[in-house]
């Protein structure tokens, strides 16, 4: 429902690198996009370890706490925001859905399909507005391309091919939360596939029907136990002592698939692709032309259109900048004035107001019931390569 007094008071449960991120959007919304409504960073949620009052000191937050039980549940607040480690999201969220309270979640959506459909389903139980931060649909390129997808565009739909390449993950990494299952639910699938999972619905409008067949790799068994976590991004600066542990999650996930439309897809996430640091990368072949999108380019959309004449067919790429033209261009900066990874958070805390404020977003948001639909394919594709079988997504309930 519309936030009273056209603001919204936001309480953020958790800080790290998504904290950071998320407080960077919230505190940005307001002066670069004419929201409807204001955001108001009200409270954020942290461990007494991890210095709260600091935090909330660094990024803006008026208040903060070390109580998230009552902090979601205090009648100030108008959404909540789950930035923890994965194993907290479902009891941030459902609290916080108990509480009559929009609740923004981030992916993926929860440790298991049986949390992610308990989330769900209280969701619509509430009718409550939700929010799942697939942040990737908005760079100004992605949904560029949703729109020349809607329009047609490409025609018939054959091929996704999809890759969420990283390499951070080498031997000296510790054993950080990343690798544990009781913490993180899995590792580069959970991680970087839900993201590629959810761009090739988005973009292509078909569901996910069968994995055909998958297979998952962990290349490093064990790694040093953390004396000193990550001191920024994703493992930069983390340390470990002389004793291991074992790793209990995937460090690369890859798969086939069929969707709804008749396209066949392919899906490869891993932390150990030598040389890409966060290569996002989505090509989408149809009758009429293509689409790629990569993130380490990610102001830049290649469109190929088979129905031009012959002799001037060919690759153009799309500089996604121009304000008027191109998606949430118009509130940055001039043409080729690029934008970053930062922006995306902002541009959906925009669209987020613009829901809480009764209007449509530049793009569709995902909500707790789609990215349900994105857990599925991950348990599904998990399934397929313990069983070494293809696995029907109508059979994972």
């Amino acid at each position: 429902m519309p936030a009273k007094d056209k603001t919204v008071n936001v309480a953020m449960i958790g800080q790290g690198f998504m904290g950071r991120s998320h407080s960077n959007a919230w505190g940005q919304v307001s002066r670069f996009f004419n929201s409807p409504h204001k955001a108001v960073m009200h409270s954020v949620f942290g461990q007494a370890d991890e210095n709260p009052a600091a935090f909330a000191t660094r990024w803006g937050w008026q208040n903060f706490s070390t109580d998230w039980p009552a902090l979601v549940a205090s009648p100030e607040i108008d959404l909540v925001d789950v930035v923890t480690p994965n194993k907290m999201h479902a009891d941030v969220a459902q609290a916080a859905l108990e509480a009559g309270k929009a609740v923004a979640c981030e992916k993926p959506l929860a440790m298991s399909l049986a949390d992610a459909r308990a989330m769900a389903q209280l969701a619509k139980k509430k009718k409550a507005n939700t929010y799942v931060w697939w942040v990737y649909r908005r760079c100004p390129a992605v949904a560029l391309a949703y729109q020349l997808m809607r329009s047609g565009k490409l025609g018939r739909i054959f091929h996704v091919r999809a890759v969420y390449l990283q390499d951070w993950a080498g031997e000296s990494v510790p054993l950080l939360w990343r690798f544990d299952k009781k913490i993180a639910g899995s590792g580069a699938h959970g991680d970087l596939n839900a993201h590629i999972i959810d761009m090739a619905r988005f973009l292509t409008g078909q569901e996910v029907t069968e994995i055909s067949g998958a297979i998952s790799e962990t290349f490093i068994k064990e790694r040093t136990i953390p004396t000193a976590g990550a001191a920024g991004g994703i493992a930069a600066g983390s340390q470990g002592a002389a004793a291991k542990g074992k790793v209990t999650v995937d460090d690369a996930v890859l798969f086939l698939a069929r969707m709804s439309g008749g396209a066949v897809a392919s899906f490869e996430a891993t932390r150990f692709a030598t040389g890409n640091q966060n290569r996002n990368r989505l090509e989408i072949n149809g009758s009429k032309g293509s689409l790629i999108f990569d993130f380490e380019r990610m102001n830049e959309l290649q469109f190929y259109d088979a129905t031009a004449e012959r002799a001037v067919q060919g690759w153009t790429n799309i500089m996604c900048t121009h304000g008027g033209s191109h998606p949430y261009a118009d509130a940055w900066w001039p043409d080729a004035h690029l934008i970053g990874y930062e922006h995306t958070f902002t541009n959906m805390a925009a669209d987020i107001l613009r829901v809480q404020a009764g209007q449509e977003p530049v793009v569709p948001l995902s909500d707790f019931q789609d990215a349900y639909e994105t857990q599925r394919v991950l348990e599904a594709a998990l399934l397929s390569a313990k069983e070494r079988c293809a696995v029907k997504i109508s059979a994972v309930k």
